[in-house]
C-alpha cells in the first residue's frame, strides 16, 4: 500500500517576487511550506544575487511549466563598468580591471542598437547548462573550463535607464536563455572596457505582470492571515494567450482517460482543454486531421 504524501492539494500560479540571497529551489520551497502544497515547482531559475519574478506552480499547475519556458522576459540590471569577475556578477572574485570608456549617453544609446535583434552569445561557465552530464558552474568551480558553443538569442529591446560611470542601468526584453551577465560583458567588450553585474531584477516573465507580484514577506502575512489562497493565479495563467477547447460531457469523459476526440476544428497546435463545468481538464493539441490528443490531464482529487 502507497504512503500518501503529505500537504495539501492546492493548485494554481504563484507570482513571488525573489528576495536576494535565496536560490530558485530555496524560493520553491519556501513557499510550498507556506502553502503546505503536496507539490511545487519554478518556471526558470534566477540566480541568488537577482531579485524579481519567479513564477512557482503549485499542484496541478506545474503542468504548464514546461510549456512556459519558452517566455520572453525583462530584466532591469546594474553594470560595473572597467571590473570584471570570474562569474560575471558580484558573488565572483575580481579577475580583470580596464579603464572606464569616456562615452557619453548617446554613444551608448547607439551601441545599445547594436546589440537588438538576433545576437550570438556564448553561454557563461556559471551556468545551469551541462557538458558531459556536468553542470558547467560545478565545473568552473574546479578551476575548469570548457568550449561553449555560441547560440542565437533575441534581443526584442534594450533600453538605457543611467549611465553614472562605472555604472551602467539598463532594462532588456529578450527571449528565453538570453544571459544577461553575458550581454552586459558584451556591451563593456564593445565598449572598449569590461564588466560585471551589480544587481539584476527580473521585471517580467510573458504573458505575467510585473504588478501582480507578492513578495515572502506578504505571502507570509498572509499565511497568518489564513487567505494565502487568495493570491493564487489560475493553474493556467501562464498560458493565456492559447486557444480555449470546451468539450461536453461525453467527450470530457473520452479526454479525461487519454483518449482523443474529435474537435470539428481549430487550428492544428497546442490548447487549452476544459469541460462543461469551466474546470480546466488539461493541455490538447490538435491534429492535422483535427483530431484533439490529450497532452497533459490535470487530475484533481475529490
Amino acid at each position: 500500500m502507497s504512503r500518501r504524501r503529505k500537504g495539501r492539494d492546492v493548485h494554481g500560479v504563484i507570482l513571488l517576487d525573489k528576495p536576494e540571497g535565496y536560490s530558485s529551489n530555496q524560493a520553491v520551497q519556501k513557499v510550498r511550506w507556506l502553502f503546505q502544497a503536496r507539490k511545487a515547482g519554478h518556471t526558470g531559475s534566477l540566480d541568488p544575487f537577482a531579485t524579481g519574478m519567479l513564477p512557482i506552480c503549485l499542484g496541478e499547475a506545474s503542468k504548464t511549466a514546461g510549456f512556459m519556458l519558452d517566455s520572453s522576459k525583462t530584466y532591469a540590471a546594474t553594470a560595473v563598468i572597467g571590473q570584471a569577475t570570474t562569474t560575471g556578477d558580484v558573488e565572483g572574485d575580481i579577475s580583470n580591471e580596464l579603464p572606464i570608456p569616456d562615452l557619453d549617453s548617446s554613444q551608448i544609446t547607439t551601441l545599445f542598437a547594436s546589440f537588438t535583434g538576433e545576437i550570438e552569445q556564448v553561454p557563461p561557465m556559471y551556468s545551469a547548462l551541462k557538458h558531459k552530464g556536468q553542470p558547467l558552474y560545478k565545473l568552473a568551480r574546479e578551476g575548469k573550463e570548457v568550449d561553449r558553443k555560441s547560440r542565437n538569442v533575441t534581443i526584442h529591446s534594450l533600453e538605457l535607464l543611467s549611465w553614472q560611470p562605472p555604472l551602467l542601468e539598463f532594462r532588456v526584453h529578450c527571449s528565453k536563455g538570453t544571459y544577461i551577465r553575458t550581454l552586459a560583458e558584451d556591451i563593456a567588450l564593445a565598449m572598449g572596457s569590461c564588466a560585471h553585474l551589480r544587481s539584476l531584477r527580473r521585471l517580467n516573465v510573458e504573458p505575467f505582470r510585473e504588478q501582480d507580484m507578492v513578495s515572502l514577506d506578504e505571502l507570509v502575512g498572509l499565511a497568518e492571515e489564513g487567505s494565502l489562497d487568495a493570491c493564487l493565479l489560475p493553474i493556467d495563467s501562464g498560458l493565456a494567450d492559447w486557444p480555449v477547447i470546451i468539450l461536453d460531457a461525453g467527450e470530457t469523459e473520452r479526454f479525461s482517460h487519454g483518449n482523443p476526440v474529435d474537435s470539428g476544428t481549430g487550428t492544428p497546435g497546442l490548447v487549452r482543454v476544459y469541460g462543461p463545468n469551466n474546470q480546466i481538464l488539461g493541455i490538447g493539441e490538435i491534429t492535422n486531421d483535427k483530431n484533439l490528443k490529450p497532452k497533459r490531464l490535470m487530475v484533481f482529487t475529490t
